[in-house]
């Protein structure tokens, strides 16, 4: 079997356990249990959670690290920083998923006639079974990421979404079929997705390139001719995991600390429905939360000083900007636009659906275009991993 098959059957088996495990019920849940409605049950699977507290701990420490001194030495001093980060990751991730599987948990049972056997002994193992329900995803998206093909964490995240979207067409067709949704708006609908995906593709390939040129240098014996190349910089350095992941919660995180402190108050609740999908209020927080995530996390992954040493330690200039200050100055222009440029389109793609729906163009299922961002962008890197791979393979053949 070729090293690109391998790991090939090794990420389909890996989201094949993760599609299993997502049918595997929570012990201590009563037989009519069954009588609630499908989507609520698949919510009480031992995978309810999915891989969000882990992926949010990530971003809280990546976050942390931008403003952090000390946090980001650490993440650069080699594997036995990095490790340590992952350590804290897994720790906070014990206590978010702690924080949510104990809600959760509490709630189920305030569910008359759902529980067999309310009590603590519930709570206990409904909390355990939820946390190492994310502890072993997180153990299978590693598992994918080094021994498989692609992103492990995106891989799990996106077949979360796609195996929403049969049911989602057949719910809008059922629809429209009883006359409750136009079919010219489902043809909206389905020209925007299209339109969706092919403005992601094209953005999430957009480049801009600043021309390096290297002088000629010796190595040992051996003599580097002078030769010109590229710095290349993505539209969107930020991504699509962190924007589209962190806005929510950066919103809906202190109303939940505060209810959860206060309880649910007059003041609560009116802030909640003001922060429902498709209110202004949302849509006006959302997008200015989306713009400086992006670009607070474009800072962190793309630094025009390190940019810059790391040009001057192998000999590189930019034609016509002096290295040193100028050279810094210079990249941090051209990443600042690269990065309003990003930024925007991560707050259109996501609020796209939500705009409609204010518009009064409610489009008959729930899809948005965080998600569709996610997969597509998955995808993508899908596509250059596998490509990567068979080259790799082709060329081995050859030797």
């Amino acid at each position: 079997m070729s090293e690109l098959a391998r790991r090939i059957a090794i990420t389909i088996g890996a989201l094949l356990i993760f599609r299993l495990g997502c049918y595997v019920p929570i012990a201590g849940l009563s037989p009519q249990a069954s009588v609630i409605h499908s989507s609520a049950i698949a919510r009480l699977s031992i995978f309810s959670l999915s891989i969000i507290p882990y992926l949010t701990a990530a971003i809280i420490i990546q976050l942390v690290s931008v403003v952090w001194g000390r946090l980001s030495a650490l993440e650069r001093s080699g594997e036995a920083g990095r490790r340590s980060i992952m350590g804290y990751t897994l720790i906070l991730t014990l206590l978010l998923g702690a924080f949510q599987a104990f809600g959760i948990a509490s709630a189920l049972q305030d569910i008359r006639g759902l529980v067999v056997e309310p009590g603590a002994w519930f709570l206990t193992a409904t909390t355990a079974t939820l946390v190492g329900g994310v502890f072993f995803l997180v153990w299978l998206s590693e598992l994918i990421t080094r021994h498989g093909v692609g992103n492990g964490l995106a891989l799990i995240l996106s077949v979360g979404i796609v195996v929403l979207l049969p049911s989602e067409v057949a719910g809008a067709l059922e629809l429209a079929r009883q006359g409750a949704v136009s079919s010219n708006l489902l043809l909206f609908g389905a020209v925007l997705w299209i339109a969706l995906v092919v403005l992601i593709v094209l953005v999430e390939g957009a480049r801009r390139n600043v021309p390096v040129q290297y002088a000629a240098r010796q190595v040992g014996k051996r003599v580097f001719a002078p030769r010109s190349s590229v710095l290349s910089i993505k539209l969107n350095s930020a991504g699509f995991l962190v924007p589209t992941t962190v806005a929510p919660w950066i919103l809906y995180l202190p109303l939940a600390l505060a209810t959860s402190v206060i309880g649910q108050t007059p003041r609560l609740a009116a802030a909640y429905a003001h922060l429902q999908f498709g209110q202004p209020v949302h849509i006006v927080l959302v997008s200015i939360a989306v713009f400086v995530v992006a670009f607070i996390y474009t800072a962190r992954v793309l630094d025009p000083e390190q940019s810059a040493e790391a040009l001057h330690k192998i000999g590189g200039t930019i034609p016509g900007i002096a290295p040193g200050e100028a050279t810094v100055d210079h990249l941090d222009r051209i990443a600042s636009l690269t990065t309003v440029v990003g930024a925007v389109y991560l707050v259109a793609v996501s609020l796209i659906p939500e705009v409609l729906v204010l518009g009064g163009t409610a489009l008959p299922y729930k899809i948005g275009g965080g998600s569709v961002l996610i997969v597509v962008c998955t995808i993508l890197d899908l596509k250059n991993q596998v490509r990567g791979l068979s080259r790799a393979g082709r060329g081995g053949e050859r030797i």
